[in-house]
């Protein structure tokens, strides 16, 4: 088998229900990008794979990837992926494109043995269980009304994205708690905005509150401020969503007790090889590797390891709807059956809509 051509789209789409995230994070916009990546071989097999930018798609593609990719076999994929890190020495790549040829090769892989890719990667379960991630309101009242939607609608977990406030935000946490009573799992997400002091204050406000989990409240370059911060809290701290390194980096979370669960996922963990394998790491000291929202890929990831609780759902707009899967009315996710990750698209409109293309 060998690859063919390499084709990249950009897309904008027009965003119905803008949403926002907490201060000094911009929200949704107008407009929704999106990249593609599809991969020719020379069996008729294509791979393809997805990402959030569209301009920045095109142009790696362009410059890197594509004479990279050309004649090589697609079923290497371990070889490519470490063509892609060397590569990313002087490239410095966006985080997003570490795994975007990943994922098409292992696209291929598995329609090449004509099975869905969860099957491939271990085949734990053809369903996860969802959790519901909230986008950020402006009142309680909004996020306690969105807690019944969501409760509502099956879902039995529910993460909070909030202000950026560790008073305002611990006391939210504390309201939700009492609200739902003690049946509903909760989480929340700081999305990186705190300095370690106000993060320890949020995370004892958890603790008391009984959360599920606490996720990235600081940046994450700083595994020191991580390691005072799991030593200072008894709830477990989620941590290395948006670590530059991969597995490497993961790695020093873990062996540094800077982290009690690891972050990892398609988008932003290397594609498919690189959340294997920090899946597999976490395994090995019996901690979570959580899976990052997202689409099919990251569907099949959860299904195909045994260490992941949830699979996030974004919900958003004031009439909520859910973004990405249809979660099932008792809360779960299934995965796709079909052979390779899923991707459906007709290439004809794609390459009409194609703002940026190769």
């Amino acid at each position: 088998m060998k690859i063919i051509d390499v084709k990249a789209y950009g897309l904008h789409h027009p965003v119905e229900n803008p949403f926002k995230w907490r201060k000094g994070l911009p929200g949704s916009g107008e407009i929704r990008e999106q990249g593609i990546l599809r991969i020719i071989t020379d069996e008729g097999i294509e791979g393809v794979a997805v990402t959030q930018r569209a301009g920045m798609t095109v142009d790696y593609v362009t410059r890197c990837f594509k004479q990279l990719l050309i004649g090589k076999n697609p079923l290497l994929k371990e070889k490519i992926w470490h063509e892609i890190w060397e590569m990313d020495r002087l490239e410095e790549f966006q985080i997003m494109f570490m795994g975007l040829v990943d994922m098409a090769l292992w696209d291929i892989t598995a329609k090449k043995a004509g099975m869905p890719l969860y099957h491939l990667l271990g085949g734990n379960s053809d369903r996860v269980q969802a959790y519901a991630s909230t986008v950020t309101y402006d009142t309680t009242e909004q996020f306690l009304t969105i807690a019944d939607y969501c409760i509502d609608r099956g879902y039995k977990a529910i993460k909070l994205h909030a202000w950026g406030d560790a008073r305002k935000d611990a006391k939210l946490c504390q309201n939700l708690r009492k609200h739902v009573g003690n049946d509903i799992k909760l989480m929340y997400d700081g999305s990186a905005g705190f300095n370690l002091h106000d993060a320890i204050y949020l995370g004892k406000a958890l603790e008391e509150a009984d959360y599920y989990w606490y996720e990235e409240p600081m940046r994450e370059s700083s595994i020191w401020n991580y390691k005072k911060l799991c030593d200072e809290l008894s709830i477990p701290v989620l941590a290395a969503e948006t670590s530059d390194g991969c597995h490497y980096n993961a790695a020093d979370f873990i062996v540094n007790g800077a982290c009690d669960m690891i972050r990892t996922g398609t988008l932003l963990k290397g594609g498919i090889t690189g959340s294997m394998r920090i899946a597999h790491l976490a395994d090995s000291f019996n901690m979570k590797a959580e899976i990052h929202g997202g689409d099919q890929a990251n569907v099949h990831l959860a299904c195909g390891i045994s260490n992941c609780s949830f699979f996030e759902v974004l919900v958003f707009g004031t009439d909520p709807v859910d973004f990405g899967y249809p979660v099932e009315p008792d809360g779960f996710i299934t995965a796709p059956q079909e052979p390779g990750i899923g991707y459906i698209f007709d290439w004809n409109e794609i390459e009409k809509k194609a703002v940026y293309k190769v």
